[in-house]
């Protein structure tokens, strides 16, 4: 019996000594978190709301690189809805439209290379991003924000540093003045990459002229040419570019329903410019000088709207008379006959006045076909030259373009009539000149300063009777 309960004791004290080490042991538990084995870029990969960062990342094969091997990083990483936001803010549906140097350097305003920072470890200030610019962060009791998007899911390490994700994306300051202004569809859009580069190149007072609201304090209309715009134009060289960008700025935020209407002429409407465009809104395209077609429009800036036209626009420089003279020093030389019946007839100066003067112009062929050499003009009586030339002058002072030319009878500076037919781009005379003269359509709507020159193969003859 004695052994009986002294085999009892002892069973009972190892059981005791047991539960006793147990508890301890509880009490005394660490839980070591698995070291981490995805760099950043793979973090990034691997998680699915963060998917549109990913697709703007592997753009940039330096950035990949970078966040993918051995280092200390923080990078604040944008939701797929904060990059949703952003698209919507700049006005582009993909992040595919915005030109890669834009991109690159939004990307490069996420990343902290100094150190891998946890959330806990962060402290209101300053700090400078992997773009050079500074960025603020602000730590609070409910949580830590960075420019005032907020850290919604903190301190998910990598091998190579901390991923912070954040639901807004956060844009540099050196960028943030242009985002939802009439800049920025340009700006954030490929297809707009050689304007950006003209007002980039151009005296920083154009890019705070379009950044501002008008003189009228109304905001600004912009039309905006693509990059094909300025291919069209022949517009290589975009540096000096000045007078160029503020041609196509007018003061007042003008929709495409307030551009005014035309009938058989253009409109003139002032630019920022020294000089004026001409509009032509006759019920279909709306086009600017006879050459460029608005092809979308009234995208709303927070200063005013934006129209996008085909063609760049370049401000005239010289009048009539000074082209016309131009032509006739160039090599190879044109309009010398035209210049001479100019001179002949006195009427030079007058073509260097105000206007504006729409003009039919003959090349040299067709003052020789006519029998009006060089000998010819000079021997002729100035009052008959004369009345050969105001034969090819609208008698309104307005500016007719190609684009408002309609079939029918025009009455000219002589108070004759021409006829314009549309269907084979002729100007038939007075004198009923068979063939007519046919307008040349690779050198229609030469805008001067005082009005327009159409060019034609054929010398417009008045009636005798």
């Amino acid at each position: 019996m004695k052994t009986l309960t002294a085999l009892t004791n002892i069973m009972l004290s190892v059981m005791i000594t047991l539960l006793s080490f147990s508890c301890d042991n509880d009490d005394d538990t660490v839980i070591v978190d698995p070291e981490p084995t995805n760099t950043i870029v793979e973090l990034a990969q691997a998680t699915p709301q963060l998917s549109s960062l990913v697709s703007a990342l592997i753009k940039y094969p330096d950035l990949v690189t970078l966040l993918s091997e051995s280092g200390t990083y923080t990078v604040f990483a944008p939701d797929n809805n904060a990059f949703d936001a952003l698209l919507t803010a700049i006005g582009q549906t993909s992040i595919d439209d915005i030109p890669e140097d834009v991109l690159k350097n939004v990307l490069q305003y996420h990343v902290f290379t100094a150190a891998a920072v946890e959330a806990s470890a962060v402290t209101t200030g300053s700090i400078s991003m992997a773009n050079g610019e500074e960025a603020d962060l602000l730590a609070e009791n409910n949580g830590v924000s960075i420019n005032g998007a907020t850290v919604t899911t903190a301190d998910v390490e990598g091998t190579n540093g901390i991923v912070h994700i954040i639901d807004n994306v956060i844009v540099p300051p050196s960028i943030l003045p242009i985002v939802g202004t009439i800049v920025a569809p340009a700006y954030f859009n490929k297809d707009f990459t050689t304007l950006i580069a003209a007002v980039q190149n151009a005296n920083t007072d154009i890019l705070g002229l379009l950044l501002g609201n008008g003189s009228s304090d109304e905001g600004l209309t912009l039309f905006a040419p693509t990059n094909a715009a300025f291919e069209a134009a022949g517009i290589t060289d975009v540096n000096g570019a000045d007078a160029v960008l503020a041609y196509h700025v007018i003061d007042g935020t003008i929709m495409a329903s307030m551009l005014p209407s035309t009938t058989g002429a253009a409109a003139s409407v002032p630019t920022l410019g020294s000089e004026n465009i001409h509009i032509t809104n006759a019920g279909g395209d709306v086009s600017i000088n006879g050459i460029s077609t608005v092809v979308l429009t009234d995208i709303v800036g927070s200063n005013g709207v934006v129209h996008v036209i085909d063609r760049t626009l370049i401000p005239p420089t010289q009048t009539i008379n000074e082209i016309v003279g131009d032509f006739a020093g160039g090599n190879p030389a044109e309009f010398t006959l035209l210049a001479a019946a100019l001179a002949r007839a006195g009427l030079a100066d007058f073509f260097a006045g105000d206007g504006p003067f729409t003009v039919f112009a003959p090349v040299d062929a067709a003052f020789e076909a006519a029998g009006l050499d060089l000998a010819t003009i000079n021997a002729s009586e100035p009052s008959v030259v004369a009345g050969i030339l105001t034969h090819h002058v609208v008698k309104a002072n307005l500016n007719v373009f190609s684009t408002d030319l309609v079939d029918g009878n025009v009455t000219m500076l002589n108070d004759q009539d021409v006829t314009i037919s549309l269907s084979n781009l002729s100007v038939q005379d007075a004198a009923g000149s068979n063939p007519a003269a046919g307008l040349v359509p690779s050198l229609l709507n030469v805008l001067a300063t005082n009005g327009v020159i159409h060019v034609i193969d054929k010398v417009l003859l008045p009636s005798n009777n």
